[in-house]
């Protein structure tokens, strides 16, 4: 089944740990301090990998922030060129993680698009999956459409789900780049003033918004990536990638008197 996606939808979450879920794995009362349940989740993680990785499985991210960048797919002479729509993140600062998550399942639902992502298969689907279930919020359209080959859970089907963490590496063949590491080599901002480190004492300040624009900073970065991507497949010629990547710089030069962020970005983008 070939697909016939008409929108590219770029994402990224970002999460703090879920305090209350490790309270109950667990048997932690109440009254033991946050800081104490998460160094005992460190423990756990630890003990249940023998010692090879501290980093919280799936199940125990809460979401505080969802970002994406929105294009048509366009087509023309057997090629794909892309016009950006929209780069924000959904929701407002006051959003519940319930209704951050409603809001993003109900609308890929009603706009079928082509996903595309940076470890998004092995973390943030995974997570807003779980996450979903938690606040019992259906999603059919990630389901049950496709075929066994060729759906958004068939792991090479990059025209359902490009995870580009997947496509660079040839699904982990060579060596599982980090995204910093690629930016880096292609001359883009990569990150900025923020990184995922710091999301949790960021949240813990009530600093929302700085979480929310730093999310939709690494939209920008992966959405650059993949149309490094699509060139070197030849999905995208060299004019329709450098017209993909002027259409994106008028679009955040458009729009960096509202989100300063923006202008930032384009302040350290090295356009070759």
């Amino acid at each position: 089944m070939v697909a016939a996606h008409k929108t590219l939808f770029v994402f990224d979450i970002e999460t703090v740990p879920d305090v209350a879920a490790a309270r109950r794995l667990l048997n932690l009362a109440e009254s033991c301090p946050d800081t104490e349940v998460l160094e005992k989740l460190t423990e756990y993680h630890l003990k249940v990998t023998d010692g090879r990785n501290a980093f919280f499985r799936q199940p125990f991210h809460k979401i505080v922030a969802i970002s994406f960048l929105q294009a048509e797919i366009q087509h023309k002479d057997g090629k794909e060129i892309y016009a950006l729509q929209d780069v924000r993140s959904g929701g407002n600062n006051d959003s519940s993680e319930a209704e951050l998550v409603q809001g993003l399942f109900n609308y890929l639902g009603k706009i079928s698009p082509r996903l595309v992502s940076f470890n998004g298969r092995t973390f943030d689907l995974p997570v807003l999956k779980y996450r979903a279930m938690l606040h019992d919020v259906q999603a059919a359209w990630l389901h049950r459409t496709g075929d066994k080959w060729n759906s958004y859970n068939s792991r090479y089907s990059l025209d359902w789900h490009c995870d580009l963490l997947d496509a660079f590496s040839d699904f982990g063949t060579s060596s599982r780049i980090k995204m910093h590491e690629l930016c880096a080599l292609f001359g883009l901002p990569g990150k900025l003033d923020v990184d995922g480190s710091q999301v949790s004492a960021l949240y813990n300040q009530g600093k929302i918004q700085e979480i929310r624009d730093y999310c939709e900073l690494d939209v920008l970065n992966t959405y650059l990536l993949y149309l490094k991507y699509m060139l070197h497949t030849a999905h995208l010629t060299t004019e329709q990638y450098e017209l993909c990547c002027q259409d994106l710089f008028n679009y955040l030069e458009k729009h960096s008197i509202s989100k300063p962020h923006f202008a930032k970005f384009i302040d350290e983008w090295i356009i070759n």
